[in-house]
């Protein structure tokens, strides 16, 4: 779980997220728009989080991750044409990335 490793999968989660937006703003329908658009605005922020926290907590950065890939993916899929029920998930990566943000909150209070 080195930081170099953090880096390397939060610049890609980056990346997705930049273009899942980039797609919704010029190639979706709506419905389509509004998924791609709500999953980049969690992603990208949470890459970047990630990234900065990589030396600080490493294991806060890869719940970040995840969390932020489980909620963002979810909608992406439904956006490319998956089920509704897939909607039935991003719940999850939302609860599991406000976990993370707690864990942070804690972990930062006993320093």
């Amino acid at each position: 779980m080195s930081a170099a490793r953090i880096v390397r999968v939060a610049a890609l989660s980056a990346a997705i997220a930049i273009a899942a937006g980039a797609f919704g703003a010029h190639g979706a329908g709506d419905q389509a728009k509004e998924w791609l658009r709500t999953g980049a605005t969690y992603q990208l922020p949470h890459a970047i989080a990630a990234i900065a926290l990589a030396r600080l907590d490493p294991r806060v950065s890869w719940v970040l991750l995840g969390s932020a890939a489980v909620f963002a993916f979810s909608l992406y899929a439904m956006a490319l044409g998956a089920p509704r029920w897939f909607g039935a998930i991003a719940p999850l990566g939302g609860a599991a990335m406000i976990g993370g943000w707690l864990w942070l909150a804690y972990g930062a209070r006993l320093r």
